[in-house]
């Protein structure tokens, strides 16, 4: 089951993890706004879910349901930015320029 957030983005019942495997490090992406809002809200949903945590003093536990909601906030924040596409780099968007003046 899914659920619409107000973004627009599907969000799964259980947050699977993203593999970050097949990713370039340090590379830029595209963020539409919509994804941007995304982001946002959920950073501060996680924010707000730790800054509880340590303020109650709760002991560290993986079954900690406060730590779960946070994990699995933290995978739906990975799988909207990695779903935005990768920015072309300088050096590739060049090479766009050269091989359309070229062609």
């Amino acid at each position: 089951m899914a659920a619409t957030t107000t973004t627009g983005f599907l969000i799964p019942a259980s947050a699977q993890a993203v593999s970050t495997a097949g990713t370039r490090p340090r590379r830029r992406r595209r963020i539409t706004p919509e994804a941007g809002h995304a982001l946002e809200i959920l950073g501060h949903a996680i924010e707000y879910l730790t800054d509880e945590f340590v303020y109650e003093d709760h002991a560290f536990s993986a079954r900690s349901a406060q730590l779960q909601a946070v994990q699995m906030l933290m995978a739906l924040n990975r799988q909207v930015y990695f779903e935005c596409p990768e920015a072309p780099t300088f050096g590739e968007r060049c090479l766009a320029v050269l091989h359309h003046h070229s062609a």
